[in-house]
């Protein structure tokens, strides 16, 4: 199934989510230290493989990270080719003042935002969204 790539549509149906838990961000040299199904998402780096996994997992094996972050799923089966969506919610959160790093799934685009400004991004995701009915 082909995912949306009309931006009006993408906007207005992109229902944020925001999932339970803190996440954090890590780097491992071997990933095969790691069991994969702990693992949200991994991309790999001339530094290390850079990891996104639940914070008490990463506290009980031990990693280091410095930012705790907050995770929001848009509900919406966006396109991989789609134009322009996330260029508006990220203009968005920063004009909120919210810092986010965004991950791109088959199915659905996937924001992290620092812990502290979950509520404050939701709020301004579903204002975005309110802004195109």
């Amino acid at each position: 199934m082909a995912g949306e790539t009309n931006i009006v549509k993408l906007i207005k149906g992109m229902t944020p989510k925001l999932n339970e838990g803190e996440y954090v961000f890590s780097t491992i040299k071997d990933v095969s230290s790691i069991d994969r199904k702990d693992v949200l998402g991994e991309f790999k780096e001339l530094e290390g493989t850079t990891i996104i996994i639940e914070r008490r997992k990463a506290d009980a094996l031990n990693l280091e990270y410095e930012y705790i972050a907050s995770w929001i799923t848009l509900m919406i089966h966006s396109a991989l080719d789609a134009v322009g969506l996330t260029a508006l919610f990220s203009a968005e959160l920063a004009k909120n003042n919210i810092s986010c790093n965004i991950v791109a799934g088959y199915y659905h685009d996937h924001i992290f935002v620092d812990k502290k400004d979950a509520e404050k991004a939701m709020r301004a995701l579903n204002n975005l969204s309110k802004h195109y009915d």
